[in-house]
């Protein structure tokens, strides 16, 4: 069987991301520039692999004083620490439909293993003619786990910024 090559279609496709604020509500926020390929056997995305890049400096919360917070040496660090990366190390199916997606994730200089959860939204051809794959992808990373570990204590006994990251991704790959 043949290798494929699948490449992201960021049009429609979204890096996401939610972590609480004050203990009690959730800040959104994406990064807007990113690539994304993954390699398979013909059109079987059943050993496929992964690979993600994004940049720092696209992250966007809607707050323009926050993402410059976000990309000073409190948080990402984006002058030393340009890239967010993943490479799959395996995926595997869990049911119909549904994978086990492992991997090595690079931020703020820190790489370690993540394993995130994956529906396969199936394959279809747009009205040009090109043939797309769609996923939604979810997990959760500590965000300590990586040297993001700037926060602030609260009046209240807690802290302002949750350790606890949640992943919301949509990729939809264009055949190439």
């Amino acid at each position: 069987m043949s290798t494929t090559k699948w490449s992201v279609d960021p049009t429609h496709s979204e890096i996401g991301f939610k972590v609480k604020h004050m203990m009690f509500t959730n800040v959104s926020g994406q990064f807007t520039k990113f690539t994304a390929e993954a390699t398979t056997n013909g059109d079987s995305f059943e050993v496929a692999s992964f690979s993600f890049s994004g940049d720092i400096d696209s992250v966007s919360t809607g707050n323009a004083d926050r993402d410059g917070h976000l990309l000073s040496g409190d948080f990402f660090d984006a002058a030393q620490f340009p890239k967010i990366t993943f490479e799959s190390t395996a995926f595997n199916k869990k049911n119909e439909g549904e994978y086990t997606l492992n991997g090595n994730l690079s931020l703020h200089g820190e790489t370690k293993p993540v394993s995130l959860d994956v529906e396969f939204g199936g394959i279809a051809k747009d009205p040009w003619g090109n043939t797309k794959a769609g996923f939604t992808i979810t997990g959760k990373i500590n965000r300590k786990d990586f040297g993001l570990t700037w926060n602030s204590t609260l009046e209240t006994g807690g802290v302002l910024v949750g350790e606890e990251v949640k992943l919301a991704i949509e990729l939809q790959f264009v055949k190439q």
